[in-house]
């Protein structure tokens, strides 16, 4: 097999940098071509929250010509995209997400961890700050429904107003920008989103009651806009925390993927990608490291922790001749490794795939409510 992978200068120490309409990195060098005429791409997708924006990312990459299969996983936010070889190619499947408004990156495994804590914390601030204003916002409220039947004066009533203006408008603005960013880059490319009626609805409230208070009406609906933003980031907390430590077995087995490797290059050793590695290629593994490839042990003995792969605790020992698999782990001795798969070809990499597979599953009921979601979106 001929495998073409990212070259490692792609990939920032930020994170993985995302392909803009598919043109500023070359999605090519990210696919896999194997021996039967087909192509594989996997890519990272953003802001994807719902069976909604899995079925129509799917379904656009689906109905694109020669692509035999489209998953996308929302818990490890990865699209695994194989079609056969000219047919179409990795530029137009990136350019077909982002049309859609879902930002579109290479999948880089070790980003998983730090993407979801960088989530996590963005929507914890998010609903900290809705919170407070929509606490101190219900206070005035209070104040004024209360004035109401006891003879309030309408400047005191306008200073209530205006007050509350002042805590929800900042707060509406920036607690609000994960539902705004992500309906913006929906009606971008031209679709809908749960985001987008949620958008619409607290952005009506507050602009309706600035207009009321500028007018100096009786009526003002500042706490219906920040405490709906409050009660939504709740609900969008919880499901990214559940989901993030619930998260699915199969994130967890990529990550115990290594991302370099020591390849013996004549007398001298040097370090490279895994994803440069190729089948033949001897590669160094000391005690204590994890295996990154499949292959035959060349030199060494040592005992190997296996029970990733068959599930036995009990140690096994490996000498010259030796099968080995990528995730296991050495423990007592040094190995060369001549090596037979490496990256997405590896059993740990197969192992991932079905699970994910097997995760996608749905029930027939799951599937109706999932149509009924996007009907009403």
């Amino acid at each position: 097999m001929n495998v073409i992978d990212a070259k490692s200068d792609l990939i920032s120490s930020d994170g993985p940098i995302a392909f803009s309409d598919g043109g500023a990195i070359d999605p090519s060098s990210f696919v896999t071509h194997e021996e039967d005429g087909t192509a594989a791409l996997n890519l990272m997708i953003e802001n994807v929250h719902c069976a909604g924006c899995m079925a129509k990312i799917e379904g656009a990459v689906g109905k694109l010509p020669g692509v035999v299969n489209a998953r996308l996983n929302m818990s490890t936010r990865r699209l695994a995209v194989k079609w056969h070889e000219g047919d179409t190619d990795g530029a137009r499947i990136v350019r077909t997400v982002s049309d859609l408004g879902y930002p579109v990156a290479p999948f880089e495994p070790a980003e998983l961890p730090e993407t979801a804590r960088i989530e996590n914390r963005r929507l914890l601030i998010a609903l900290a700050v809705a919170g407070f204003a929509a606490g101190n916002v219900m206070l005035l409220s209070v104040s004024v429904w209360a004035g109401a039947f006891s003879g309030m004066e309408a400047a005191t009533r306008d200073l209530f107003h205006w007050v509350s203006a002042l805590i929800a408008m900042p707060a509406v603005a920036f607690a609000g920008m994960p539902f705004f960013r992500s309906a913006f880059a929906a009606l971008r490319g031209k679709s809908m989103n749960m985001d987008v009626p949620i958008s619409v609805a607290v952005i009506l409230a507050s602009a309706v009651s600035l207009h009321q208070t500028v007018q100096g009406a009786e009526h003002a609906y500042f706490d219906a806009s920040i405490t709906l933003l409050f009660f939504l980031l709740i609900g969008r907390y919880l499901d990214h925390r559940a989901r993030s430590s619930v998260r699915s077995t199969a994130e967890n087995l990529i990550t115990l993927r290594a991302s370099s490797v020591r390849v013996v290059d004549g007398d001298s050793e040097r370090s490279v990608p895994v994803r440069d590695v190729r089948a033949g290629m001897q590669v160094l593994v000391s005690p204590g490291e994890r295996i990154s490839v499949d292959g035959w042990v060349e030199n060494g003995n040592s005992d190997v922790d296996t029970s990733l792969i068959t599930g036995e605790t009990t140690p096994a020992s490996v000498s010259k001749g030796s099968k080995v698999f990528a995730g296991t782990l050495n423990i007592s001795g040094s190995l060369r490794i001549r090596t037979a798969a490496a990256g997405e070809r590896t059993l740990l990499a197969e192992i991932v795939r079905l699970m994910e597979a097997a995760e996608q599953g749905q029930a027939k009921y799951v599937r109706l409510a999932d149509r009924a979601a996007r009907t009403y979106a």
